[in-house]
């Protein structure tokens, strides 16, 4: 059965927001484990939008599952994650003017950077993700400079109004997610996904692991963040 890492970012936006210590992403973290996530996300970009560096150390002090941090490879981001530590690295595109992540790494363009960011992470034994687009030469790519884990860009699928479209992109998830897992890649799947549209992954069984947050911690505005988490949870264990 898949698994739930749920992502805390927007509680931090919340915050961010009033420039106030409230809500706090690391609260929210907890309760999300107390509801049965089976790991923590965490965006530390650039620009501090959201997530701050107090926020990741101490998610790394308290959180009872696993810690994701999601993060550019850049010199600086690199340093931190080797200096945190932790259970996993996912490397991400980052533009300053992006509302969201838009789209996966390049990784045949960029390969030898991120050959390079991978490296220094696994000499502190700290496990490599590389958030692609749904295309199984980037996933090649991606073994072949030594990730660990993949995780399939969700958002083209879940963006798409026409049926046509909808069934166009889910079928690159499929193709995806099978590549990852004949290469003996871990597979996890994120971006854009909601209560509705992770039932169509019922069946998949590639994907060891969903990443989901802005629907979780939308939800979680209007029922309690232990109650979104338990729903999406359900959702998946339905799959």
């Amino acid at each position: 059965m898949a698994g739930l890492a749920v992502n805390i970012d927007h509680i931090a936006t919340l915050r961010q927001a009033r420039g106030v210590n409230y809500p706090d992403p690391v609260a929210a973290a907890m309760l999300a484990e107390l509801a049965g996530a089976d790991g923590i996300v965490a965006h530390l970009r650039e620009d501090r939008r959201h997530i701050q560096d107090r926020d990741i150390h101490l998610l790394k002090q308290t959180i009872q599952t696993k810690l994701i941090l999601e993060m550019a490879a850049t010199d600086e981001m690199i340093q931190i994650a080797r200096d945190i530590k932790p259970d996993l690295a996912t490397l991400v595109p980052e533009k300053r003017a992006e509302l969201t992540t838009e789209g996966g790494l390049d990784v045949i363009t960029h390969a030898d950077l991120l050959a390079n960011a991978i490296q220094r992470l696994h000499d502190r034994k700290i496990p490599v993700s590389l958030f692609v687009d749904p295309d199984p030469a980037q996933i090649e790519r991606a073994k072949a400079i030594q990730a660990d884990a993949i995780e399939i860009h969700t958002g083209v699928f879940c963006d798409a109004v026409d049926d046509s479209d909808k069934d166009a992109a889910f079928s690159k998830i499929i193709e995806a997610a099978k590549t990852a897992n004949q290469l003996s890649l871990g597979v996890n799947a994120g971006h854009g996904l909601c209560y509705h549209s992770i039932k169509r992954f019922k069946g998949l069984m590639e994907i060891n692991e969903f990443s989901i947050g802005h629907s979780i911690v939308s939800r979680a505005a209007l029922v309690g963040m232990q109650q979104a988490v338990s729903d999406m949870i359900a959702l998946i264990r339905d799959l």
